[in-house]
């Protein structure tokens, strides 16, 4: 019988490390008390400890189709998702009992979640063949005032990732507090632009930032009608928190990576040398398999489950340690810079 490392992960795998930490945070929500801190020490370290201890990947799968409960469990994560940021963890947020020390233990545990997983769960739900799945993929980004991203990430950053073109690839020496505003507004302006351009070929067809805009506003006059300015300025920072998190991913898993630039005037086509990768398994499985980020930007419309790192080919940009411990050293840029830039320039040349 194969040892479990030298096996793809399977679909149950998945879901008991996504949903694991939506669990914690839920029962946090219900309970108070120890369950905060549980899901916050699991969510902001234990699981970092577990991957630079076992750092290690599973197998690559050796097909292509989807397994059966794979849209099933984006399903359920997303649903997860709507209860713990809109019902559960505002709610809990503004309890009065709650003391200061457990209510920033649980907005860290939250945007953390949300940041991550959601985040991991909503990218994967906007790249899949089916309508529906796609609107529930831009509900999550909706509700975490980051409508946009539906648009952008697909227009834009899958087409001219690791271009000067792409706001969402960072750039040899950049610093993260740098690339933060100047993505979040990058991206926006182009993600509406290449709406436009879409809309104006197909006059009867809506322009969905109407829908991102008008969904984020929706969405803060609820939580402000029913929660009150205290509920909402919990929201807004639970937002900011988390979109902070997203944009982390981006600018760890495109660091510094350029694409040739050929004598016609065009990028070379996007390759496994454009994306950083990283192979540590419990993180794989609780951000639903995006640490596999070069097999997703060559092939966009694969499942999760169906990722490949592909070791065994051509050599490919590898992070040092897992992605969410590679987030947390990108706010420190002197350490960032000291640990990557040489690597960039390996990979450069």
């Amino acid at each position: 019988m194969p040892a479990p490392f030298d096996r793809p992960a399977s679909v149950a795998a998945f879901a008991l490390f996504a949903l694991l930490p939506g669990l914690l945070l839920a029962a946090a929500c219900l309970f108070g008390g120890p369950w905060i801190w549980a899901a916050l020490i699991w969510m902001g370290g234990a699981s970092q400890i577990v991957d630079t201890v076992i750092a290690r990947g599973f197998a690559d799968p050796g097909r292509d189709e989807a397994p059966p409960g794979t849209d099933l469990l984006s399903v359920l994560l997303a649903l997860l998702h709507f209860l713990l940021l809109l019902v559960g963890g505002l709610a809990a947020l503004l309890q009065p009992e709650l003391g200061m020390a457990s209510r920033i233990a649980l907005f860290l545990g939250l945007g953390l979640f949300f940041g991550q997983v959601s985040n991991s769960n909503a990218h994967e739900l906007i790249h899949r063949g089916s309508r529906a799945l796609f609107r529930l993929g831009a509900a999550v980004y909706v509700t975490l005032l980051f409508g946009h991203h539906s648009s952008a990430h697909r227009l834009v950053h899958h087409r001219h990732v690791a271009t000067p073109l792409d706001p969402n690839s960072a750039r040899l020496g950049e610093s993260f507090w740098h690339f933060f505003p100047r993505a979040w507004a990058g991206s926006f302006r182009a993600g509406l632009a290449a709406e436009r351009a879409l809309s104006a070929a197909r006059p009867d067809r809506p322009n969905p930032y109407l829908v991102w805009i008008g969904g984020g506003l929706a969405c803060c006059t609820v939580v402000l009608l029913v929660l009150g300015p205290a509920g909402l300025g919990w929201y807004l920072g639970l937002c900011l928190y988390a979109q902070m998190q997203m944009m982390l991913a981006d600018y760890v898993q495109h660091y510094g990576l350029e694409r040739a630039r050929r004598a016609d005037g065009r990028y070379e086509p996007v390759g496994p040398r454009h994306s950083w990768d990283a192979p540590h398994f419990l993180s794989s499985l609780m951000m639903v398999n995006a640490p596999r980020h070069s097999d997703h930007h060559a092939h966009p419309g694969r499942a999760y489950p169906a990722l490949r790192l592909e070791r065994a080919g051509k050599p490919r940009p590898m992070l040092p340690w897992s992605l969410p411990v590679m987030a947390a050293l990108a706010m420190w840029p002197r350490i960032w810079r000291r640990v990557m830039d040489r690597r960039v320039m390996r990979m450069r040349g």
